[in-house]
């Protein structure tokens, strides 16, 4: 059964991750097509995923929420971490191959960037993507984030090094878009 909805969206709603997730989350964070734009190239088993589950999405100074669309999982969006002194946090996602290039994701991230803004209060968030990651790229500059700074050669996916873009989102940036 899954869990309540947090927050919804005209496509997607965002769920609390539940202990029930992890078989779902198991199988699509080693789906070569998710890890390698995560630069997550170590495999996880499920006393890894559960462990994750446990010390990240249980505590305290993170919001991570599940993607769905009609209860059918689709992904993950979160804050992690949140900054509370300083206003801020980074933003990650990532959607099942199966689901990407349909909106969904642009929809979970607008939704988790107005309540960082609207109900956290924070000021400014952060994202890194892989330069490969064209997709991912042209979402969060859909969203409103500005390509900040690039870090060279910071992970090592298929074989050799690749960049990785630094992205921010102002508080007022999201507030004055179009």
């Amino acid at each position: 059964m899954p869990g309540p909805v947090f927050l919804a969206g005209g496509r997607v709603s965002l769920r609390p991750i539940e202990e029930a997730d992890l078989d779902f989350l198991h199988e699509h964070i080693n789906d070569a097509r998710v890890w390698r734009s995560l630069a997550e190239s170590l495999p996880r088993n499920r006393d890894q995923e559960r462990e994750w589950f446990e010390a990240v999405v249980c505590d305290d100074e993170s919001v991570h929420l599940l993607v769905t669309a009609d209860s059918t999982p689709l992904g993950t969006v979160g804050l992690d971490p949140v900054d509370w002194a300083d206003g801020s946090a980074e933003l990650g996602y990532w959607v099942a191959p199966d689901h990407q290039g349909q909106g969904y994701g642009t929809e979970a991230v607008e939704l988790v960037v107005g309540y960082a803004f609207d109900q956290l209060g924070l000021r400014r968030l952060s994202a890194r993507v892989m330069a490969f990651n064209e997709p991912s790229v042209r979402l969060l500059e859909r969203v409103g984030f500005v390509r900040e700074g690039t870090r060279r050669e910071t992970a090592f996916v298929d074989g050799e090094y690749h960049d990785t873009y630094w992205y921010g989102l102002l508080e007022a940036e999201w507030r004055d878009r179009d």
